[in-house]
């Protein structure tokens, strides 16, 4: 009788585990296969306004419709939008809350000197690409700078003070201005915002020269005639702005610093959840309405599947870090 007991409870125990691990595998399975059952949290990690923060709001109306559950849009800027990826990475796996990310926190942020404290190539699980776009140079419509011509002339003039503000440390527009530095031998300071709703407004105010900002946040003002547009950053003229020149062809050959934004999620979310949610969002970006909205503010949908997307995240970071490499040799 004294080994009866001990054996009974032990087969207890097993047969408690068994039966706990069948519900939770079960339970997990079911809950995937209901997704989405309440609304979705898109999480932007840049300040209201800006390119990230558009695209979004651009985007949530279809991507609301084919998820059949309403999108809610929250801003948590800082840290080049590194606070909003570390906040992302902690969430649960469930599917609920997403990341619409930027180049920045996938491929630039962690190539940086200070580093980051998640590896966006095992810290995310990959949903889609968003969008892909140039940035472009804008000056004041007030300002004496007539071209990209006279704003590096500014930056070689030692009487001159020259500064361009960008969304963010390490964000295409802030690297846009180092790589333009580099080439053309200007001076020039960069003032690192929290987005570029805010780096628009002190532009605006003429607290800062220029900004190498998104089209979606330049080209509202530059059709309303308070800004200047001086110069594309990527490899062809924007869609929306045809007239103005890239600066590769304004004498500086191969220059190129093009942006884009994804859709990610927490690590390990569950297959079937991911599916889904890149069904809906391919949908909403492939949807004809928001095409004419994307393409009126410059923005090309780029919707693709999370392998492919994982590896042009792989392939971006190579090519980021080796450019970041160079300009802190430069300096």
């Amino acid at each position: 009788m004294t080994n009866i007991k001990p054996r009974f409870f032990i087969n207890l125990k097993k047969i408690l585990a068994i039966t706990i691990g069948i519900y939770s595998i079960n339970g997990f399975a079911q809950s995937a296969n209901e997704f989405p059952s309440k609304p979705i949290r898109l999480i932007v990690g840049f300040a209201a306004g800006g390119g990230s923060d558009t695209s979004a709001r651009l985007i949530a109306p279809k991507f609301s419709e084919y998820i059949g559950q309403p999108v809610i849009i929250e801003n948590k800027p800082g840290a080049g939008g590194n606070l909003a990826s570390e906040f992302i990475v902690k969430a649960p796996a469930d599917g609920y809350t997403i990341l619409l990310t930027t180049i920045g926190s996938l491929a630039i942020n962690p190539n940086m000197p200070e580093g980051t404290s998640f590896d966006p190539l095992k810290d995310f699980s990959m949903i889609t690409q968003g969008v892909t776009f140039s940035n472009i140079l804008v000056v004041k419509a007030d300002s004496s700078i007539k071209n990209l011509k006279d704003f590096i002339n500014a930056g070689k003039d030692k009487k001159g003070f020259v500064t361009f503000g960008s969304s963010g440390n390490g964000s295409t527009g802030h690297l846009a201005g180092e790589l333009l530095k580099i080439r053309s031998g200007m001076n020039a300071q960069h003032i690192n915002y929290k987005g570029g709703g805010p780096a628009m407004n002190d532009l605006l105010g003429g607290n800062i020269t220029a900004i190498f900002a998104s089209t979606p946040t330049a080209i509202p003002f530059i059709e309303a005639g308070k800004l200047r547009a001086i110069g594309v950053t990527g490899p062809k003229r924007a869609v929306a702005l045809p007239n103005v020149p890239t600066i590769a062809e304004q004498g500086y050959p191969g220059y190129q610093a093009e942006n884009w934004y994804a859709f990610v999620g927490p690590p390990k979310m569950p297959q079937e959840v991911v599916a889904k949610l890149n069904t809906a969002l391919t949908k909403a970006m492939k949807d004809p309405e928001t095409l004419d909205r994307l393409h009126r503010v410059g923005l090309e949908a780029s919707p693709n599947t999370p392998s492919e997307l994982l590896n042009y995240v792989k392939s971006e970071n190579d090519s980021w870090g080796k450019i970041i490499k160079k300009i802190q040799w430069e300096k």
